[in-house]
């Protein structure tokens, strides 16, 4: 009997089990953090670390949800972007509208501790991309789960930028901006992520095919060796 598609399976639990484990660790991280930034900005009145929060709360979405779909089908995928996109579409919608508020009355946040929160966030991002940084190449989820890590320094670093100019010149205005831009970023992405989640989600599950049925994602690694598609045509 031909056990290629048993030890693809076996291959791939194998994979499975220390990516979980990476992904546990980064969402534990990001969702700590989240609480701490969205609490420090809302305390502060820190625009920018609010929206830099929402960085934190998505990451920590994208963990969850890549631990949540790694043992099933693309149903479940779908549905955790849509429950992603509808969670970030309400916290951006939230930040913008208190970044109006702030603008009426003129607050100033406290820059120094802006800066220290901003640094705390950028060191935790660093940490997480250390722990994928092994696993960047394992398959397209941890690939695309790593280059967001990496691209969120950018966002860290925007916020000490802001803490910088905040101190320099004494004006609410750089918080401000670096705030909502975060939040439209988000919101971009929420909006992006629900228009190509809802049609998939209403088209339902593609049933899985061949030797290896039941995981669609050892299906197309036997089957890039060869030996499912020739199991299939024995008789």
């Amino acid at each position: 009997m031909d056990s290629c598609c048993d030890d693809k399976g076996s291959e791939l639990a194998q994979l499975r089990g220390r990516q979980a484990r990476v992904l546990y660790i980064v969402l534990a991280i990001n969702a700590l953090m989240f609480v701490v930034e969205f609490s420090a900005g809302w305390i502060l009145s820190s625009t920018a670390l609010l929206g830099d929060s929402l960085d934190m709360f998505g990451d920590a979405l994208v963990y969850a949800i890549s631990l949540f779909v790694l043992h099933r089908g693309t149903r479940a995928r779908v549905g955790a972007a849509l429950f992603k996109s509808g969670f970030l579409l309400l916290f951006s919608l939230l930040i913008i509208a208190e970044a109006v508020r702030k603008s009426v009355l003129g607050v100033v946040p406290e820059a120094g501790w802006m800066g220290l929160i901003g640094f705390m966030a950028l060191a935790a991002n660093l940490s997480c991309l250390l722990l994928l940084y092994t696993h960047r190449s394992d398959d397209i989820n941890m690939s695309s789960t790593w280059l967001c890590s990496r691209n969120d320094v950018i966002a860290n670093l925007s916020v000490l930028a802001a803490a910088g100019l905040v101190m320099f010149s004494g004006s609410f205005w750089p918080d401000l901006i670096v705030g909502v831009c975060l939040a439209l970023l988000y919101l971009h992405s929420s909006v992006q992520v629900g228009r190509k989640a809802w049609p998939e989600w209403r088209r339902g599950d593609i049933p899985p095919a061949d030797c290896c049925a039941g995981d669609g994602e050892v299906q197309a690694q036997a089957s890039s060796a060869g030996c499912c598609g020739s199991s299939a045509k024995k008789p």
